[in-house]
């Protein structure tokens, strides 16, 4: 396997937007109604977007300038005009509609009703917002900071959350948003989109309280095996001390039958009972 390296610089902007698109993925997707200062409401799908803080409330798309052409998106237009925007997570059973919407429609056009969306008034702005989006984040427009004036150059839209419209059918039994309920879409490189799945969802445990010893700390036998990977090495070193009773495992570690029966253990997330088998 080999790296291929490039300068930023030496790369075209229409490949440069192809290698980000494909790379920083999945990303999630905000669907982004916005409004112009003569009443003419927008709706498009941005997935240059994410949550940057939650006091305040703080979610960030970018609607860039097109590649082929220079020119900039309605959204960007409206949110210039009218510093407000609703914005919505939607789930895969949306995903045709939502990207119907991203086509590009004359101004005067309504994607609200181009997509086949309903509107809703909004209590805190005056976009309306989409009735069947599982979440709705109605939002003042803080600042909008432009990157730049070429093609593909993104536009900072930062938005500051007024009032939130959850859908009970996507909570959990403790009130919370249950990922598979939520059901969200992403979007990667190319044409391709990515949706919640039981086999695409895995749990990890963040490392609270005391940290762990950390894979430097782990015995070289450890850290030079061909069979453990460096997320089996991270569960190993996550405990916040070696075992007393640690046997010599450069020995034991000789054979490949130890290291695959700690390889089991460590899928299954049995992290001391994988030690155990050490001691």
């Amino acid at each position: 396997m080999s790296v291929i390296s490039r300068a930023a610089t030496e790369i075209p902007i229409k490949e440069m937007f192809g290698i980000i698109t494909g790379a920083v993925a999945p990303r999630p997707i905000a669907m982004v109604s916005t409004i112009a200062k003569d009443g003419q409401v927008n709706l498009s799908p941005f997935s240059f977007f994410n949550a940057f803080g939650a006091n305040p409330p703080t979610l960030v798309f970018s609607p860039s300038r097109r590649v082929r052409d220079n020119t900039v998106k309605h959204t960007l237009e409206n949110v210039l005009e009218v510093p407000e925007a609703v914005i919505h997570i939607c789930n895969s059973e949306q995903v045709e509609q939502l990207s119907l919407s991203s086509a590009e429609y004359a101004r005067e056009e309504n994607e609200f009703i181009k997509a086949g969306f309903k509107s809703s008034p909004s209590i805190s702005v005056t976009p309306p917002r989409m009735a069947e989006a599982p979440v709705s984040f109605e939002c003042k427009v803080k600042d909008v900071i432009s990157l730049g004036e070429d093609r593909g150059a993104g536009n900072l839209v930062i938005c500051e959350v007024q009032y939130i419209h959850i859908n009970d059918a996507i909570l959990d039994s403790n009130g919370m948003i249950d990922p598979f309920l939520l059901d969200p879409v992403s979007r990667l490189g190319k044409a391709w989109y990515g949706k919640v799945t039981k086999d695409s969802l895995f749990e990890i445990q963040k490392p609270l309280g005391i940290p762990g010893i950390g894979i430097d700390q782990l015995p070289a036998a450890l850290k030079h095996s061909h069979i453990l990977s460096g997320n089996d090495l991270a569960k190993l070193a996550s405990v916040p001390s070696l075992p007393s009773s640690i046997i010599d495992i450069k020995e034991n570690m000789e054979g490949q039958e130890l290291q695959l029966k700690i390889k089991t253990l460590l899928a299954q997330n049995e992290i001391e009972a994988a030690w155990k088998l050490l001691t």
